[in-house]
């Protein structure tokens, strides 16, 4: 009598069929996709100047994307919405004129201004209906003058020295009437009934 032929499973332990099944599920398992995410550039930027939210890692199958000011994705708060099929732009309630959507989603802000500063957030839309959203912030400071000083402290210490130089010049002038005896008051000329008319400096 033959031996019983060996089954197909003899010899492969638990241990063994454990490590064949992470191979496959390895195998077949697609690769994970990079984080998508917003950057400013500038990261700092002053007022008046253009400054980009650029996005990075847009997914290839995107549907659509649409920005919005603040941290949620309310239809007050929605700055321009984007499809991709069509290619259609449509600014939204929060959009003021100054900015501009690429397609591949970053946003523009052109003339910004401090009322800028704050948080922002993309949504975007997969073909396969996957929806995520991406935080963002814009940071904007007072546009200040090459000395480093404000406008208004420039002008306050310009008339700081104009007074100063003012108040020189008439302590100058007291001082030189004083010395000469010629000052109004401090000089009298006798009067034929006893009393004094002032003198006038420089007479």
């Amino acid at each position: 009598m033959e031996p019983p032929s060996a089954s197909p499973r003899a010899g492969r332990g638990p241990w063994q069929e454990l490590l064949l099944a992470v191979s496959l599920l390895t195998f077949w398992n697609p690769p994970t996709t990079a984080q998508v995410t917003v950057e400013s550039v500038p990261p700092n930027a002053a007022e008046g100047k253009d400054v980009l939210l650029r996005v990075l890692n847009l997914p290839g199958d995107l549907l659509g994307y649409a920005w919005f000011r603040g941290k949620s994705v309310e239809t007050n708060n929605r700055i321009v919405s984007y499809v991709v099929n069509t290619q259609v732009i449509t600014p939204g309630h929060a959009h003021s004129g100054r900015e501009t959507a690429y397609p591949n989603g970053s946003l523009l802000f052109q003339n910004i201004t401090l009322k800028d500063t704050g948080y922002y957030t993309l949504q975007i839309i997969t073909n396969d209906i996957q929806v995520e959203q991406v935080p963002g912030q814009l940071r904007v400071f007072h546009k200040r003058s090459t000395t480093g000083l404000p406008v208004g402290s420039i002008i306050g210490i310009a008339l700081g020295v104009l007074i100063g130089v003012a108040l020189m010049a008439t302590l100058a002038y007291f001082l030189l009437c004083t010395r000469t005896g010629r000052y109004d008051g401090l000089l009298a000329q006798p009067h034929k009934r006893g009393s004094y008319i002032p003198g006038k400096c420089g007479q």
